[in-house]
């Protein structure tokens, strides 16, 4: 019986371009304690005490990482061969260090033509449980906002939930108050309602819409409520895989104006987008306590996590799959406009990593 070797790991290796981060100082790579040997099956078994680089810069595609340093400890590994080729069959590692990791591209967001011709919710690829139990305050300030006037806006956040009685839109003269019924998002201000975000499909999840008085009346009695992991989890499934975003050309000019801050802790739990998921934990210690600002929301957001906290974390791209046990990062991710499409930039300042393993997956699991 012939078993099929899974994709190779140098195929994917080889096919990044890699050179240094600066031409003129070049690059560093340091191996210590190499050892290799002949196992039974004819595959090449190698270990190392300690595997050292700096200063590299690889590209594929549109996509470019940068490391100012990577450092991976009793690391160990096997080659098999076939046909004369050699295929990386499973890399291992008790730890490695980053510092200095830059990844910049544009923003391309996963596709699936038709979700329910595989047999399952479009949503079923995205976790967002750490949103379940997230706590904080948006902020945001609108300038010179057609509707609003100059605004100040804030968006409490508790228990996962944004109650839109609480939220509180101040302006000069008599307030405004936002709140969702079915039609999606909306303000009321003193020259009436404005949509900021319409619903592209129904029933929408996580949104308990708002309620009026008796028979119909005109006057709203509760704004609604939203709760943000189930309606994250539908519009990522939803909405950006069929393309109804929902935005209002009236909203995409606030959005030009409007500066935005706020910060909001993350509760524990599985965080999963298509071909990666981890679980965070460690919020009794205050980790993974979330940072955003924005001096223009419609030209780009930062945000920043100081003390990111995982676990049993799994990352799968091109037919290789990546173990890690824990991971235990400083990480800014910047989205902005440039040329008019969405782009990102993903900085590490620092990330720990332990219990490492690659591996290439099975035909089942690709």
């Amino acid at each position: 019986m012939t078993t099929a070797l899974p994709p190779s790991l140098l195929d994917r290796v080889l096919g990044l371009e890699l050179g240094a981060t600066d031409p003129e100082t070049g690059n560093r790579c340091l191996l210590d304690g190499l050892a290799w040997s002949s196992a039974q099956d004819g595959a090449l078994e190698f270990r190392a005490r300690r595997l050292e680089a700096t200063a590299l810069r690889l590209a594929s595609g549109p996509l470019t990482l940068e490391i100012g340093r990577i450092a991976v400890h009793k690391l160990a590994g096997q080659v098999r061969f076939d046909d004369g080729r050699p295929h990386l069959g499973s890399l291992v590692a008790e730890s490695a260090e980053l510092s200095g990791v830059t990844v910049q591209g544009p923003v391309i967001l996963p596709q699936r033509s038709n979700p329910a011709a595989a047999g399952e919710p479009a949503s079923s690829a995205w976790s967002l449980g750490p949103l379940a139990a997230a706590d904080g305050t948006l902020r945001g300030k609108i300038v010179d906002a057609h509707l609003l006037f100059d605004a100040d806006v804030t968006v409490p956040i508790r228990q996962g939930a944004i109650h839109f009685n609480d939220a509180t839109v101040e302006h000069v003269g008599p307030d405004s108050r936002m709140g969702v019924s079915r039609m999606g998002f909306y303000v009321d201000a003193p020259n009436g309602r404005s949509y900021l975000y319409q619903f592209p499909t129904a029933p929408v999840c996580g949104v308990e819409f708002e309620r009026r008085g008796a028979l119909l009346g005109p006057w709203v009695t509760d704004r609604g409520k939203l709760q943000l992991q189930a309606f994250g989890e539908w519009l990522l499934g939803h909405a950006l895989v069929e393309r109804g975003l929902g935005m209002t050309e009236q909203a995409r000019l606030l959005l030009g104006r409007t500066a935005l801050s706020g910060e909001v802790q993350a509760g524990d739990g599985r965080l999963a987008a298509p071909g990666v998921q981890a679980d965070l934990v460690g919020r009794a210690e205050g980790r993974n306590a979330v940072r955003i600002h924005s001096e223009a929301v419609g030209q780009g957001l930062t945000v920043e996590m100081s003390a990111l906290s995982a676990r049993d974390a799994v990352l799968r791209a091109r037919g290789t799959e990546v173990r890690c046990g824990e991971i235990a990062a400083r990480l800014t991710l910047q989205l902005f406009l440039e040329g008019g499409q969405l782009r990102s930039k993903f900085t590490l300042a620092s990330m720990n990593l332990t219990g490492l393993r690659l591996g290439g997956l099975s035909p089942a699991s690709a």
